[in-house]
């Protein structure tokens, strides 16, 4: 169990948190415009639309005579209809358009798991006020002791949050030397990683440190993840856009809930210990999973490498149950696109946008002049396998984290988890990763071409049109 403030825990727990049943997150979305045309007569039924979660309705007039019987769909309510069609409720922003022609459409299916999402429409917004606050702060940083205590003094006494913090962070002697510190440190909630259950009790999440930072706060939360708000106080910084100078102003405005967040997916992965020997695979086509081991949710990738062995690594690679490769080299990666700007950018893989739906694949070292990194559908499923020629055995990280061997008949499986990471910005989604990539990442950057003087060009004008 996680330790509750000193002095008065059972009044403290009975004041401070929030109704859990009915608080909750959700997004606002912009009023979108939808366009579509279909024929429709009198009597038809109204359309739903499945990429809204049944939660949009159309209904359709019968035509006006001597007009069209196809009609725009906008944001103004058409003659003789009382309902605007407005998307109201949406996750992922506009649907996508589903009719082909007068006589094509995509069938429906009430699994979809992801759409296409609209950046811009994307807010973060409260149903209750946020009452608790998880803060992780780097450990073994002594620059980060004085905004950690600025920020949780900040939190209790100007906002009378309750402040979670892991417990080692509290074990700091900077810390427990600090006599001024002393009766806001006796109010934290404190909770140990891998002993203690905490996604219940917190309402959003503030990074005080580098990606790191980030990447922990996912791995604390396997299901779903209240928002983080993530300060630049690493090394590197590309996933925390906040800066701390103006602090109190930033994090009024996110407890206020207004702020815009981009939702990073994250992959869902199960290591599965099967069958063993060639039995586990038949014509092609992977056997059904036996004994697996429980879910990880990983916000930027899963690497699968040889490990210690002097031996190439060699795995194979299923999607959808069908082999689609054998990965011959160091190893392979698996990334969302949250960690397009991570390993897989260091080994040759293009940098995505994390509101782009999709898994990537990416060869460490392939011994193979042709296997280029590929882009798949989120939501598929991918399964990796030690091939039944390998020498040695393989090794699999999450996140950089939870190290362990695949052996023989072992198999990972990896898809898109439903559960993914909002993470807030400060200006926007696309805005924010642009600046990301010039400022941490010096994208693009080099010295500018010269351009030529006006004589310059007049001369080099008449050498072309002597040479004709």
């Amino acid at each position: 169990m996680y330790d509750a403030p000193a002095g008065d825990r059972g009044s403290e727990r009975h004041r401070g948190f929030p109704d859990r049943g009915s608080r909750s997150l959700t997004m606002e979305m912009e009023p979108e415009k939808v366009s579509m045309s279909k024929e429709l007569g009198p009597g038809s039924p109204a359309y739903r639309c499945s990429a809204c979660h049944g939660d949009e309705e159309w209904n359709f007039n019968p035509p006006l005579r001597g007009r069209a019987k196809s009609r725009s769909l906008s944001a103004s309510p058409a003659p003789g209809s009382t309902k605007e069609f407005r998307r109201t409720r949406s996750l992922h922003g506009p649907c996508p358009v589903t009719t082909f022609g007068p006589k094509a459409c995509v069938l429906q299916n009430p699994q979809t798991i992801m759409h296409i999402q609209d950046p811009a429409s994307q807010r973060l917004t409260w149903n209750k006020c946020p009452k608790s606050v998880l803060v992780i702060k780097k450990i073994r940083d002594a620059s980060l002791l004085q905004p950690f205590k600025e920020l949780c003094e900040y939190l209790m006494e100007e906002n009378n949050m309750i402040v979670y913090v892991e417990k080692k962070v509290l074990e700091d002697p900077a810390i427990v030397g600090d006599e001024n510190f002393g009766p806001v440190k006796k109010k934290f909630c404190t909770f140990r990683e891998d002993y203690d259950d905490i996604s219940n009790q917190i309402d959003f999440i503030i990074c005080l440190g580098g990606d790191g930072t980030l990447l922990y706060a996912s791995s604390l939360f396997q299901g779903s993840v209240p928002p983080v708000m993530a300060f630049h106080l690493g090394s590197l910084g590309f996933l925390t856009p906040f800066t701390f100078e103006n602090f109190q102003a930033q994090v009024a405005q996110v407890i206020e809930g207004n702020a815009a967040v981009v939702l990073r997916s994250r992959l869902k992965v199960r290591v599965v210990k099967g069958l063993r020997g060639t039995a586990a695979v038949q014509n092609g086509v992977l056997a059904p999973d036996l004994e697996p081991e429980g879910g990880k949710q990983v916000l930027n990738e899963v690497v699968i490498d040889r490990g210690p062995s002097s031996y190439l690594s060699n795995v194979d690679v299923y999607l959808d149950g069908h082999l689609i490769t054998t990965v011959q080299g160091d190893g392979v990666i698996v990334s969302t696109p949250t960690g397009s700007t991570a390993y897989a950018a260091a080994a040759g893989a293009s940098m995505i946008h994390p509101n782009v739906p999709a898994i990537m694949l990416t060869p460490i070292c392939p011994h193979s002049l042709s296997f280029r990194p590929i882009v798949v559908p989120a939501g598929v499923e991918l399964k990796i396998t030690l091939s039944p020629e390998a020498r040695n055995t393989a090794w699999v990280s999450f996140d950089g984290r939870r190290r362990q061997e695949i052996g023989h008949g072992d198999s990972i499986s990896i898809t898109t988890s439903c559960y993914p990471l909002p993470s807030i910005c400060v200006r926007d989604p696309v805005s924010d990763w642009f600046e990301s990539l010039a400022q941490c990442l010096h994208w693009n950057v080099r010295k500018k071409q010269a351009h030529f003087a006006e004589d310059e060009d007049a001369d080099a004008d008449a050498g072309l049109a002597a040479q004709g």
